[in-house]
């Protein structure tokens, strides 16, 4: 038995799936966005895991059995927001979406300061991206900036609050303009012109590798006692 758990703009989705890959039930808690300014598109990460454990309430009611039997759990979510971390693994801010417009004048910078951007991305620079949000972030909010040890993408995040490990793949990865694509790892030159480097990112798995285990303390909490492993998983629009 599998869990699936999507972290969309407009809501969060959970199905659980048997080894037939028949899908027995499904569950959803809504979330909202936040425009405190023309051109912002923000949600809180605290939000994404009340609805997260919302809709995993709704179906350990509807299949208790089928749910006590979840052997693994794969990831889908919205791709390109910057989730910002400081050293104690707190979140610092509302996630930036992958709808917020504000970083235009930070893509031309960051395709300025290293002309190759696209030859190592595959991408050329948009607000939509998540690196531009960073160079933004670094010049209007530099308190916040200077707290920030790790940058995780939304569904990453929920990865980290099931696992406590910073883990991302490459589907999603190839959405921050920080990813050598070809080379399937993050790029030093990319991240320092935008003031990090490789410390400040999760490590990288493929979408179908084992990236952790759940933790003990939320598997006993979710009703499980034995060890349930967590998926790479993969962008929604990857997925």
């Amino acid at each position: 038995m599998y869990l699936g758990i999507d972290l969309g703009t407009s809501g969060v989705k959970l199905l659980l799936l048997d080894d037939a890959q028949q899908t027995l039930a499904t569950a959803d808690a809504p979330l909202s966005v936040q425009q405190p300014q023309p051109l912002w598109c923000e949600q809180r990460p605290a939000d994404w895991w009340s609805a997260v454990t919302h809709a995993a309430a709704q179906l350990r009611e509807q299949q208790p059995q089928a749910w006590s039997r979840v052997r693994a759990i794969g990831l889908s979510g919205q791709m390109h927001g910057a989730v910002l971390l400081d050293a104690q693994g707190q979140v610092l801010r509302p996630a930036v979406l992958w709808n917020d417009g504000r970083s235009a004048a930070q893509c031309a910078q960051l395709e300025s300061a290293e002309p190759r951007l696209r030859q190592i991305t595959g991408n050329r620079a948009m607000p939509g991206l998540t690196a531009p949000k960073l160079l933004w972030l670094r010049e209007h909010e530099p308190d916040i900036f200077a707290c920030t040890a790790r940058v995780l993408l939304p569904k990453d995040w929920l990865r980290w609050q099931l696992t406590g490990e910073a883990v991302s793949e490459m589907s999603d990865a190839s959405g921050t303009l920080w990813l050598d694509v070809a080379r399937r790892r993050w790029d030093a030159s990319l991240l320092a012109a935008c003031g990090l480097d490789v410390s400040h990112m999760p490590r990288l798995v493929e979408g179908s590798e084992i990236s952790a285990p759940l933790s003990p303390a939320l598997a006993k909490a979710w009703g499980w006692s034995h060890p349930v492993w967590v998926a790479g998983g993969a962008g929604d629009n990857a997925a």
